[in-house]
């Protein structure tokens, strides 16, 4: 199983990092190391003083897969859930003023919260579903899938010619701005539409 990631997919987002658009989906990797277990705290990794959270939303791949044709992406994947990419942001400031690859600040042990998974005919598009996420109670990122510079299925598409995608991968789709430090204590909660689908403690 692989974790597939997508970087600067939300223009206000961009705008908020001062980054370039891209022209193509930026693609990194979290290994499955990165999965924070079920029922466990985020603990801030001690080489970073700056870990910022990125809520998105995410697929689970169903079936094998390469050079999947867009009208055919769908058949890939029949659930959707949410969570967080945890951005070491200090740490990838540094890499990417070096032009050195962003896995020390994304890929690290527990930075990808993974939230309950529910079925995608729930929803009468998968193009325009609402998500947001609330930081002790108070909404600090939200976005919808219509904004996505590149929808779920182009994702796929595009992915799937580098990558084999394989039963059980996950496909994080990149999130939208308000991204911003976490500190000890924090309560993050993830919601899709107005389901819970994530709770976790920051420590």
């Amino acid at each position: 199983m692989k974790i597939i990631c997508i970087g600067r997919n939300y223009t206000e987002h961009i705008a908020e990092l001062a980054n370039e658009r891209p022209k193509d989906p930026v693609i990194f990797m979290k290994p499955d190391t990165a999965i924070l277990l079920k029922k466990q705290p985020f603990f801030i990794p001690e080489f970073s003083s700056e870990v910022h959270h990125e809520v998105e939303l995410l697929v689970r791949i169903n079936r094998l897969g390469r050079h999947i044709n867009r009208k055919f992406a769908h058949k890939y994947y029949d659930e959707i859930s949410l969570g967080i990419d945890f951005t070491a942001r200090d740490v990838q400031s540094e890499l990417k003023q070096k032009g050195l690859p962003w896995e020390k600040a994304k890929a690290f042990d527990g930075s990808a919260v993974i939230g309950k998974w529910i079925s995608k005919s729930k929803f009468d598009n998968i193009d325009t579903i609402d998500f947001h996420l609330e930081k002790n109670g108070k909404t600090v990122q939200k976005g919808n899938s219509s904004l996505m510079l590149w929808k779920i299925d182009e994702l796929i598409e595009y992915i799937s010619k580098y990558f084999t995608l394989k039963i059980g991968d996950i496909i994080f789709t990149g999130t939208p701005s308000g991204v911003g430090k976490v500190l000890a204590d924090d309560k993050l909660k993830g919601y899709v539409e107005n389901e819970q689908l994530f709770s976790i403690t920051v420590k």
